[in-house]
C-alpha cells in the first residue's frame, strides 16, 4: 500500500508540474508582443482613389508610431460597396466585437457606425462637414464620441481655376448626389461662388450610380464647363463622365486629384493620404489614452495642389496656361 501511495503521489505530482508548465506557456502566449490586443475597425463606404488613399495613410500613421496590424493590433477592414445595408451590418459587427475605435471613411459610413453607438471612439476622414452631417456639436468641441479630419476643400478657388483655364464660360454646370449632405453643401458653395463671378449655374443630381450617365449627358447641353465635388458616387465613376465630356469637349474641374486622375481636367486638392495620415496621428492619441473624441476638434489639411490631366486636356483640345504646365500629368 505504501508503495502504490508513492506511485500514486509521485503521479499527482507530474499531473501538477505539467499542467503549471502548460499554465505558464498560455500567459506567456498572450503576453506575447506579437499577440494583438487592440482592435481597430475601418469601415470605408465605396472604392475609389481618394478613399483608398485616406485608409493607407491612417494605416501608415499607426505603423509609424508602433501600431502594426497582426503584431501589436488587429485591424479589420469592411468595405460597403455604397450599400447603405452593408454599413448597418458592418457596425453591427464592430459594436458586437467592441472594437476600440472605429475609422469611418466618408460621411455615410461615419454617419451609420454614430447612430449605433456613443461608446466606442469614431474618427472620420474623407468628410467635409460634420456639423452639417449631425456628427458632432460643433468643430471645435465635438462633445460625443466622433472627430476626425474634414476633406473641405478650397471650392472658391476651384472655380476660379476654372475659369481661368476656360475664360468663355458662360455657364457652369455642377453634378453630385442629392443624398449625399456634404456634396449638397459644397454644390451651394460652387453655385455661390458661380453666380458671384457673374456666370450662369446649372445642376443636375443623381441618387446613385446608376443616374450617372444620363445625368452627364443631360448636363454638357447646358453648360460650357462643369464641376463636380468631392461626390463618392461621380468619384467611383469617373471614367463614365469622362466617355461622354471627351465627345462634347466638355472641361470637368473637380473636387480632388483622384477624380482628376480617372478622367477630370483640373483640380486644386488636398492629398488624401496625408489627410488619412493626420487622422491615424489623432487615432494613436486616442489608444494611448491622451485625448478623447469628445474634446478633439476637428482638424483641416492647410496644404492645396493643382493636379491637371495633361491626356483629358489634349482630348478635348484645352490648352493649359504656361504657369500651369508644371502642374501637368498624363493620366487615363
Amino acid at each position: 500500500m505504501k508503495k502504490n501511495g508513492k506511485k500514486l503521489l509521485s503521479v499527482v505530482l507530474l499531473a501538477g508540474i505539467i499542467a503549471l508548465g502548460t499554465g505558464c506557456s498560455s500567459g506567456g502566449t498572450t503576453d506575447s508582443a506579437t499577440s494583438p490586443d487592440v482592435t481597430v475597425g475601418i469601415v470605408q463606404y465605396i472604392d475609389h482613389v481618394a478613399l483608398d488613399a485616406s485608409r493607407e495613410g491612417f494605416v501608415a500613421a499607426l505603423a509609424d508610431n508602433g501600431y502594426v496590424d497582426g503584431d501589436n493590433i488587429t485591424i479589420d477592414l469592411q468595405n460597403a460597396q455604397g450599400d447603405q445595408s452593408n454599413l448597418s451590418t458592418i457596425s453591427d459587427r464592430f459594436i458586437s466585437n467592441n472594437v476600440d475605435l472605429v475609422l469611418a471613411i466618408a460621411t455615410p459610413a461615419a454617419q451609420a457606425i454614430a447612430a449605433k453607438t456613443t461608446e466606442i471612439p469614431i474618427l472620420g476622414t474623407a468628410i467635409t462637414d460634420y456639423v452639417a452631417a449631425r456628427l458632432v456639436e460643433s468643430n471645435e468641441v465635438p462633445g460625443g464620441n466622433v472627430s476626425g479630419t474634414t476633406d473641405m476643400n478650397p471650392i472658391k478657388e476651384q472655380i476660379d481655376l476654372l475659369v481661368k483655364l476656360v475664360p468663355t464660360a458662360k455657364t457652369v454646370g455642377v453634378l453630385y448626389t442629392s443624398s449625399e449632405d456634404n456634396s449638397v453643401l459644397q454644390a451651394k458653395i460652387a453655385r455661390e461662388a458661380i453666380e458671384k463671378l457673374g456666370l450662369n449655374y446649372v445642376e443636375v443630381t443623381v441618387t446613385n450610380s446608376n443616374d450617372v450617365q444620363q445625368a452627364t449627358q443631360s448636363i454638357v447641353s447646358q453648360c460650357d464647363a462643369i464641376y463636380i465635388p468631392t461626390d463618392n458616387v461621380f468619384a467611383s465613376a469617373m471614367p463614365q463622365v469622362q466617355n461622354i465630356t471627351s465627345q462634347s469637349k466638355t472641361p470637368v474641374i473637380c473636387g480632388e486629384s483622384g477624380m482628376v486622375e480617372s478622367g477630370g481636367l483640373a483640380t486644386l486638392g488636398i492629398s488624401y493620404s496625408e489627410l488619412g495620415y493626420q487622422t491615424g496621428l489623432m487615432a494613436v492619441k486616442i489608444l494611448k489614452g491622451e485625448a478623447a473624441p469628445a474634446t478633439m476638434p476637428i482638424e483641416a489639411s492647410t496644404k492645396f495642389e493643382y493636379v491637371i490631366n495633361g491626356t483629358v486636356a489634349e482630348e478635348i483640345g484645352l490648352t493649359i496656361p504656361a504657369d500651369l504646365q508644371q502642374y501637368v500629368i498624363k493620366a487615363q
